[in-house]
């Protein structure tokens, strides 16, 4: 359940603020090859999965980074609504790290933290530090600063 700001002046005051997690999501075969299609990465270590199976260092397919980046796009909202902004944009990001592989068939979900709270013209920008685990590991399999535009 999405941790819910009403206004502006509400985000204004919620840096630190933890979000909570999203439920946990299946990174299946068929969620990789569409990402190889969308985007052509073929690599073989994502889709060809009886050669990762017999030569990668991870004992089969990984998803791409850059999928396991996309889906905090699928999470943020899940953690964070703001219905009193006119509009919620994606501004960019700053530092995203990939710490660990994300394995085929294997349960990712996100958290996040409201990392900052700058005023800009019209509105407000935040910093929410995403955090993509993978169940039963440690590590995390991606870390994003995400920048969005929350405006009046």
């Amino acid at each position: 359940m999405a941790t819910t700001f009403a206004t502006l002046d509400d985000l204004r005051g919620a840096t630190g603020q933890h979000l909570g997690w999203t439920d946990w999501i299946p990174i299946t075969q068929e969620r990789v090859n569409l990402f190889a299609e969308a985007t052509g990465d073929h690599q073989w270590i994502h889709v060809d999965v009886e050669r990762a199976t017999a030569e990668s260092p991870f004992g089969g397919p990984i998803a791409h980074g850059y999928l396991t980046l996309a889906l905090s796009n699928l999470f943020l909202p899940e953690l964070l609504a703001v219905p009193g902004a006119s509009a919620g944009v994606n501004y960019g990001t700053g530092k995203v790290r990939f710490p660990s592989p994300v394995l085929v068939g294997c349960r990712v979900r996100g958290g996040a933290e409201i990392t900052a709270v700058e005023e800009i013209a019209g509105g407000v920008q935040t910093t929410i530090t995403i955090t993509i685990q993978v169940e039963n590991q440690d590590k995390p399999a991606c870390v994003i600063e995400s920048l969005s535009r929350w405006l009046a």
